[in-house]
Protein backbone atom coordinates (compact mmCIF):
# COMPACT_ATOMS: atom_id res chain seq x y z
CA UNK A 1 0.00 0.00 0.00
CA UNK A 2 1.56 3.37 -1.22
CA UNK A 3 1.11 6.58 1.36
CA UNK A 4 0.76 10.22 0.64
CA UNK A 5 -0.82 12.85 2.48
CA UNK A 6 -3.11 13.99 -0.26
CA UNK A 7 -4.87 12.28 -2.68
CA UNK A 8 -6.85 13.63 -5.67
CA UNK A 9 -9.28 11.29 -7.26
CA UNK A 10 -9.79 12.75 -10.62
CA UNK A 11 -7.23 14.04 -13.36
CA UNK A 12 -9.74 16.81 -14.99
CA UNK A 13 -9.13 20.80 -14.73
CA UNK A 14 -10.45 20.82 -10.58
CA UNK A 15 -8.15 17.94 -9.71
CA UNK A 16 -5.28 19.45 -11.55
CA UNK A 17 -5.47 22.22 -10.71
CA UNK A 18 -5.40 21.64 -7.10
CA UNK A 19 -2.73 19.48 -7.58
CA UNK A 20 -1.08 22.58 -8.95
CA UNK A 21 -1.81 24.74 -6.05
CA UNK A 22 -0.56 21.70 -3.72
CA UNK A 23 2.62 21.91 -5.71
CA UNK A 24 3.08 25.73 -5.35
CA UNK A 25 3.27 25.42 -1.77
CA UNK A 26 5.94 22.80 -2.21
CA UNK A 27 4.15 20.16 -1.19
CA UNK A 28 4.76 16.62 -3.53
CA UNK A 29 3.29 14.32 -0.73
CA UNK A 30 0.00 13.56 -3.11
CA UNK A 31 -1.30 11.60 -6.23
CA UNK A 32 -3.74 11.87 -8.89
CA UNK A 33 -5.86 9.03 -9.51
CA UNK A 34 -7.71 9.32 -13.33
CA UNK A 35 -9.54 6.55 -14.20
CA UNK A 36 -9.30 7.70 -18.29
CA UNK A 37 -6.17 6.51 -19.99
CA UNK A 38 -5.64 10.60 -20.55
CA UNK A 39 -6.11 13.60 -18.78
CA UNK A 40 -8.49 16.58 -18.49
CA UNK A 41 -11.74 14.75 -17.77
CA UNK A 42 -14.29 16.32 -19.64
CA UNK A 43 -11.72 18.95 -21.01
CA UNK A 44 -10.84 17.48 -24.60
CA UNK A 45 -9.89 18.32 -27.86
CA UNK A 46 -9.72 16.81 -31.63
CA UNK A 47 -7.04 17.25 -33.62
CA UNK A 48 -7.52 16.15 -37.60
CA UNK A 49 -4.97 13.76 -39.12
CA UNK A 50 -3.06 16.73 -41.01
CA UNK A 51 -2.18 18.12 -36.74
CA UNK A 52 -4.42 20.78 -36.53
CA UNK A 53 -5.42 20.52 -33.30
CA UNK A 54 -7.44 22.55 -30.41
CA UNK A 55 -10.57 21.89 -31.72
CA UNK A 56 -12.57 21.35 -28.62
CA UNK A 57 -15.30 18.65 -27.99
CA UNK A 58 -16.15 19.81 -24.39
CA UNK A 59 -16.32 22.96 -22.69
CA UNK A 60 -15.24 25.76 -25.20
CA UNK A 61 -15.42 29.02 -23.55
CA UNK A 62 -14.65 31.05 -20.97
CA UNK A 63 -15.64 35.30 -19.69
CA UNK A 64 -12.83 36.37 -17.96
CA UNK A 65 -15.01 39.61 -17.38
CA UNK A 66 -17.05 37.96 -14.62
CA UNK A 67 -14.93 34.71 -13.65
CA UNK A 68 -11.34 36.69 -12.83
CA UNK A 69 -9.84 33.56 -11.14
CA UNK A 70 -9.79 31.37 -13.90
CA UNK A 71 -8.79 34.33 -15.74
CA UNK A 72 -5.47 35.00 -13.63
CA UNK A 73 -4.76 31.11 -14.30
CA UNK A 74 -4.66 31.34 -17.94
CA UNK A 75 -2.73 34.44 -17.60
CA UNK A 76 -0.11 32.71 -15.37
CA UNK A 77 0.34 29.78 -16.70
CA UNK A 78 0.99 31.69 -20.28
CA UNK A 79 -1.72 30.65 -22.84
CA UNK A 80 -3.25 32.91 -25.42
CA UNK A 81 -6.69 33.59 -25.77
CA UNK A 82 -9.07 34.97 -28.41
CA UNK A 83 -12.54 35.94 -28.81
CA UNK A 84 -14.94 33.58 -30.33
CA UNK A 85 -16.05 34.65 -33.59
CA UNK A 86 -19.29 36.17 -33.95
CA UNK A 87 -19.21 38.97 -36.79
CA UNK A 88 -21.70 38.46 -39.05
CA UNK A 89 -25.55 37.50 -40.08
CA UNK A 90 -26.73 34.20 -38.31
CA UNK A 91 -29.24 31.25 -39.61
CA UNK A 92 -32.29 30.12 -38.42
CA UNK A 93 -34.68 26.99 -39.20
CA UNK A 94 -37.63 27.58 -37.60
CA UNK A 95 -39.92 24.99 -39.80
CA UNK A 96 -39.70 21.75 -42.01
CA UNK A 97 -40.07 22.15 -45.59
CA UNK A 98 -39.28 26.12 -45.38
CA UNK A 99 -35.72 27.65 -46.33
CA UNK A 100 -33.15 28.38 -43.23
CA UNK A 101 -33.63 32.39 -42.51
CA UNK A 102 -30.69 35.01 -42.26
CA UNK A 103 -31.19 37.33 -39.63
CA UNK A 104 -28.93 39.62 -37.63
CA UNK A 105 -26.50 38.38 -35.68
CA UNK A 106 -25.61 39.52 -32.14
CA UNK A 107 -22.25 39.84 -29.50
CA UNK A 108 -21.81 38.66 -26.59
CA UNK A 109 -21.91 40.68 -23.09
CA UNK A 110 -19.85 39.80 -21.28
CA UNK A 111 -17.24 38.28 -24.23
CA UNK A 112 -17.15 34.86 -24.85
CA UNK A 113 -13.53 33.93 -24.91
CA UNK A 114 -11.45 30.78 -26.29
CA UNK A 115 -7.92 29.39 -25.76
CA UNK A 116 -5.69 28.79 -28.62
CA UNK A 117 -4.89 25.36 -28.89
CA UNK A 118 -8.15 24.60 -27.48
CA UNK A 119 -9.22 24.08 -23.68
CA UNK A 120 -6.86 20.96 -23.47
CA UNK A 121 -3.93 23.57 -23.17
CA UNK A 122 -4.94 24.74 -19.46
CA UNK A 123 -5.10 21.19 -18.84
CA UNK A 124 -1.62 20.47 -20.23
CA UNK A 125 0.03 23.12 -19.05
CA UNK A 126 -0.86 22.38 -15.62
CA UNK A 127 0.16 18.60 -15.99
CA UNK A 128 3.72 20.02 -17.26
CA UNK A 129 4.14 22.29 -14.08
CA UNK A 130 3.87 18.56 -11.98
CA UNK A 131 5.89 15.65 -10.95
CA UNK A 132 4.97 13.03 -13.12
CA UNK A 133 5.59 10.42 -10.19
CA UNK A 134 2.43 11.88 -8.58
CA UNK A 135 0.14 11.25 -11.63
CA UNK A 136 -1.64 7.92 -12.60
CA UNK A 137 -3.79 7.44 -15.43
CA UNK A 138 -6.40 4.45 -16.04
CA UNK A 139 -6.96 3.78 -12.20
CA UNK A 140 -10.67 4.38 -10.77
CA UNK A 141 -11.30 5.12 -7.25
CA UNK A 142 -13.90 2.10 -6.23
CA UNK A 143 -13.52 2.45 -2.30
CA UNK A 144 -12.56 4.71 0.38
CA UNK A 145 -12.94 3.46 3.70
CA UNK A 146 -12.09 5.27 7.04
CA UNK A 147 -9.55 4.39 9.43
CA UNK A 148 -8.86 6.35 13.03
CA UNK A 149 -6.35 8.50 11.11
CA UNK A 150 -6.11 7.95 7.39
CA UNK A 151 -8.12 6.65 4.16
CA UNK A 152 -7.37 3.75 2.33
CA UNK A 153 -8.09 4.29 -1.19
CA UNK A 154 -8.96 0.84 -3.25
CA UNK A 155 -8.53 1.13 -7.24
CA UNK A 156 -8.96 -0.89 -9.91
CA UNK A 157 -6.75 -0.29 -12.86
CA UNK A 158 -7.75 -0.20 -16.93
CA UNK A 159 -5.42 -3.85 -16.99
CA UNK A 160 -8.12 -5.59 -14.49
CA UNK A 161 -5.52 -5.24 -11.60
CA UNK A 162 -6.00 -3.37 -8.25
CA UNK A 163 -3.97 -0.82 -5.99
CA UNK A 164 -4.60 1.26 -3.33
CA UNK A 165 -3.16 4.24 -1.39
CA UNK A 166 -3.20 5.89 1.81
CA UNK A 167 -4.10 9.23 2.34
CA UNK A 168 -4.98 11.88 5.18
CA UNK A 169 -7.28 13.76 2.51
CA UNK A 170 -9.00 12.94 -0.05
CA UNK A 171 -10.36 15.24 -2.49
CA UNK A 172 -12.92 14.40 -4.94
CA UNK A 173 -12.15 16.29 -8.09
CA UNK A 174 -15.52 14.05 -9.72
CA UNK A 175 -19.00 14.67 -10.09
CA UNK A 176 -20.66 14.30 -6.67
CA UNK A 177 -23.44 12.14 -8.99
CA UNK A 178 -20.16 10.33 -10.46
CA UNK A 179 -19.03 10.26 -6.85
CA UNK A 180 -22.15 8.75 -4.93
CA UNK A 181 -22.79 5.66 -7.68
CA UNK A 182 -18.78 4.79 -8.63
CA UNK A 183 -17.31 4.90 -4.76
CA UNK A 184 -17.87 2.44 -1.76
CA UNK A 185 -17.92 4.44 1.16
CA UNK A 186 -17.18 2.48 4.37
CA UNK A 187 -18.72 4.09 6.80
CA UNK A 188 -21.54 5.34 4.56
CA UNK A 189 -21.75 8.84 4.28
CA UNK A 190 -24.15 11.06 5.96
CA UNK A 191 -28.05 10.13 4.50
CA UNK A 192 -28.40 13.45 3.33
CA UNK A 193 -25.24 14.38 1.48
CA UNK A 194 -25.33 10.83 -0.23
CA UNK A 195 -28.72 11.56 -1.51
CA UNK A 196 -27.89 15.53 -2.22
CA UNK A 197 -24.74 14.25 -4.51
CA UNK A 198 -26.64 11.35 -6.13
CA UNK A 199 -29.17 14.39 -6.98
CA UNK A 200 -27.03 16.82 -8.54
CA UNK A 201 -26.64 16.40 -12.20
CA UNK A 202 -23.68 16.75 -14.15
CA UNK A 203 -23.73 19.59 -16.24
CA UNK A 204 -23.36 18.50 -20.11
CA UNK A 205 -23.77 14.96 -19.62
CA UNK A 206 -26.45 14.34 -21.31
CA UNK A 207 -25.27 16.39 -24.43
CA UNK A 208 -23.37 15.39 -27.50
CA UNK A 209 -21.14 17.53 -30.00
CA UNK A 210 -20.69 17.09 -33.32
CA UNK A 211 -17.54 19.14 -35.05
CA UNK A 212 -16.52 19.37 -38.90
CA UNK A 213 -13.48 20.91 -39.77
CA UNK A 214 -12.90 22.96 -43.06
CA UNK A 215 -9.48 24.19 -45.30
CA UNK A 216 -11.39 27.76 -44.85
CA UNK A 217 -14.31 29.58 -42.88
CA UNK A 218 -15.77 29.63 -46.12
CA UNK A 219 -19.32 31.20 -44.46
CA UNK A 220 -17.40 33.92 -43.70
CA UNK A 221 -17.57 34.94 -47.60
CA UNK A 222 -20.70 34.82 -47.11
CA UNK A 223 -21.02 37.41 -44.48
CA UNK A 224 -22.20 34.59 -42.13
CA UNK A 225 -20.98 34.56 -38.50
CA UNK A 226 -21.22 30.66 -38.23
CA UNK A 227 -23.83 30.58 -35.67
CA UNK A 228 -27.00 29.03 -36.17
CA UNK A 229 -30.59 28.27 -34.33
CA UNK A 230 -32.44 25.10 -35.59
CA UNK A 231 -35.88 23.89 -34.36
CA UNK A 232 -35.60 20.91 -37.48
CA UNK A 233 -32.20 19.57 -37.81
CA UNK A 234 -30.24 16.68 -35.26
CA UNK A 235 -28.02 20.12 -34.13
CA UNK A 236 -29.99 22.92 -32.61
CA UNK A 237 -27.20 25.58 -32.04
CA UNK A 238 -23.75 26.13 -34.08
CA UNK A 239 -21.27 28.13 -33.29
CA UNK A 240 -17.68 28.64 -35.66
CA UNK A 241 -14.86 26.75 -33.83
CA UNK A 242 -12.01 28.05 -35.78
CA UNK A 243 -8.93 28.83 -35.16
CA UNK A 244 -6.98 32.36 -36.04
CA UNK A 245 -4.75 31.17 -38.58
CA UNK A 246 -5.66 27.81 -38.74
CA UNK A 247 -8.13 25.67 -39.83
CA UNK A 248 -11.99 26.78 -39.83
CA UNK A 249 -14.14 24.68 -38.04
CA UNK A 250 -17.81 24.55 -37.03
CA UNK A 251 -19.38 22.55 -34.20
CA UNK A 252 -23.01 22.25 -33.24
CA UNK A 253 -24.67 20.61 -29.94
CA UNK A 254 -27.08 18.15 -31.09
CA UNK A 255 -30.91 18.78 -30.02
CA UNK A 256 -31.93 15.17 -30.17
CA UNK A 257 -32.04 12.86 -27.09
CA UNK A 258 -29.52 10.29 -26.35
CA UNK A 259 -32.30 7.64 -27.12
CA UNK A 260 -32.48 8.69 -30.76
CA UNK A 261 -28.36 8.93 -31.23
CA UNK A 262 -28.44 5.46 -30.01
CA UNK A 263 -30.71 4.32 -32.26
CA UNK A 264 -29.86 6.35 -35.54
CA UNK A 265 -26.08 5.60 -34.75
CA UNK A 266 -22.99 8.00 -35.60
CA UNK A 267 -22.51 7.00 -39.53
CA UNK A 268 -26.48 8.00 -39.84
CA UNK A 269 -26.37 11.09 -37.47
CA UNK A 270 -22.69 12.54 -39.70
CA UNK A 271 -25.19 12.29 -42.70
CA UNK A 272 -28.03 14.45 -41.06
CA UNK A 273 -25.39 16.96 -39.73
CA UNK A 274 -23.66 17.17 -43.26
CA UNK A 275 -27.22 17.98 -44.58
CA UNK A 276 -28.15 20.39 -41.96
CA UNK A 277 -24.90 22.27 -42.40
CA UNK A 278 -25.34 22.32 -46.10
CA UNK A 279 -28.70 23.72 -45.98
CA UNK A 280 -27.37 26.67 -43.85
CA UNK A 281 -24.43 27.08 -45.13
CA UNK A 282 -24.06 26.09 -48.69
CA UNK A 283 -22.86 22.98 -50.33
CA UNK A 284 -19.60 23.09 -48.94
CA UNK A 285 -20.94 22.51 -45.75
CA UNK A 286 -21.72 18.80 -46.62
CA UNK A 287 -17.81 18.60 -47.70
CA UNK A 288 -15.76 18.91 -43.91
CA UNK A 289 -11.96 17.07 -44.52
CA UNK A 290 -12.83 15.64 -40.96
CA UNK A 291 -15.95 15.51 -38.49
CA UNK A 292 -16.02 13.97 -35.06
CA UNK A 293 -19.29 13.07 -33.05
CA UNK A 294 -18.27 13.47 -29.03
CA UNK A 295 -21.59 12.03 -26.85
CA UNK A 296 -20.53 12.54 -23.37
CA UNK A 297 -23.90 10.56 -22.47
CA UNK A 298 -22.76 7.40 -23.68
CA UNK A 299 -19.29 8.18 -21.40
CA UNK A 300 -19.26 5.75 -18.31
CA UNK A 301 -16.92 8.49 -16.73
CA UNK A 302 -19.50 11.29 -17.41
CA UNK A 303 -22.69 10.30 -17.68
CA UNK A 304 -25.00 8.08 -15.40
CA UNK A 305 -28.30 6.77 -16.59
CA UNK A 306 -29.80 9.29 -14.60
CA UNK A 307 -28.03 11.81 -16.70
CA UNK A 308 -29.98 11.06 -20.27
CA UNK A 309 -32.75 13.92 -19.65
CA UNK A 310 -30.73 17.33 -20.11
CA UNK A 311 -30.93 19.42 -17.36
CA UNK A 312 -32.58 23.54 -18.26
CA UNK A 313 -30.06 24.68 -16.02
CA UNK A 314 -26.65 24.52 -14.20
CA UNK A 315 -27.03 22.57 -10.79
CA UNK A 316 -27.56 23.92 -7.71
CA UNK A 317 -24.52 23.54 -5.30
CA UNK A 318 -24.07 20.50 -3.38
CA UNK A 319 -22.21 20.46 0.18
CA UNK A 320 -19.32 20.26 -0.51
CA UNK A 321 -17.54 18.92 2.74
CA UNK A 322 -18.75 16.68 5.85
CA UNK A 323 -19.82 18.33 8.53
CA UNK A 324 -20.60 15.61 10.76
CA UNK A 325 -19.62 11.79 11.85
CA UNK A 326 -16.82 9.80 10.47
CA UNK A 327 -15.97 11.54 7.25
CA UNK A 328 -15.62 15.14 8.84
CA UNK A 329 -12.86 16.74 7.43
CA UNK A 330 -10.93 14.57 5.22
CA UNK A 331 -13.25 14.41 2.72
CA UNK A 332 -13.82 17.44 0.14
CA UNK A 333 -15.94 17.86 -3.39
CA UNK A 334 -13.61 19.99 -5.57
CA UNK A 335 -15.18 19.47 -9.17
CA UNK A 336 -16.86 22.28 -10.44
CA UNK A 337 -20.47 21.20 -9.50
CA UNK A 338 -19.37 21.82 -6.32
CA UNK A 339 -18.92 25.45 -7.29
CA UNK A 340 -20.74 28.49 -5.08
CA UNK A 341 -20.38 30.82 -8.05
CA UNK A 342 -20.02 28.60 -11.20
CA UNK A 343 -21.36 25.38 -10.86
CA UNK A 344 -20.78 23.05 -13.82
CA UNK A 345 -18.56 25.80 -15.96
CA UNK A 346 -14.74 25.87 -16.27
CA UNK A 347 -14.42 28.73 -13.81
CA UNK A 348 -16.31 26.56 -11.21
CA UNK A 349 -13.76 23.97 -11.59
CA UNK A 350 -10.71 26.26 -10.40
CA UNK A 351 -13.20 27.73 -7.41
CA UNK A 352 -14.48 24.66 -5.86
CA UNK A 353 -10.73 23.09 -5.87
CA UNK A 354 -9.32 26.55 -5.10
CA UNK A 355 -11.87 26.60 -1.80
CA UNK A 356 -10.93 23.19 -0.55
CA UNK A 357 -7.33 23.38 -0.80
CA UNK A 358 -7.50 27.15 1.70
CA UNK A 359 -9.40 24.56 4.08
CA UNK A 360 -6.66 22.51 4.43
CA UNK A 361 -4.59 22.27 7.77
CA UNK A 362 -0.95 22.42 6.40
CA UNK A 363 0.76 22.54 9.64
CA UNK A 364 -1.35 18.92 10.68
CA UNK A 365 2.15 16.96 9.87
CA UNK A 366 3.72 19.88 8.16
CA UNK A 367 4.20 19.61 4.37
Amino acid sequence: MQEVEYAIAGGGLAGLYAAWLLERRGIQNYVVLEARARLGGRIQSFATPDGNAGFDLGPAWYWPEYQPQLAQLVSELGLASFAQHEQGEMMYERFPGEAPMRTAGYASSPQSMRLQGGMSAITEALRANLNPACIRTGVKVRRASKHADFIEIACQDTDGSTSSWRARHLLLAIPPRLVQEGIEFVPALPAAVARTWRDTATWMAPHAKYLAVYDKPFWREQGLSGEARSAVGVLGEIHDASMPGGAAALFGFFRIPVQARVRAGNDVLRDHCRAQLARLFGQQGAAPRADVIQDWALDSLTATSRDQIAEAQHPMTPPAVIVEGDWLGCLRGIASEWSPQFPGYLAGAVEAADRAIETLNFSERGK
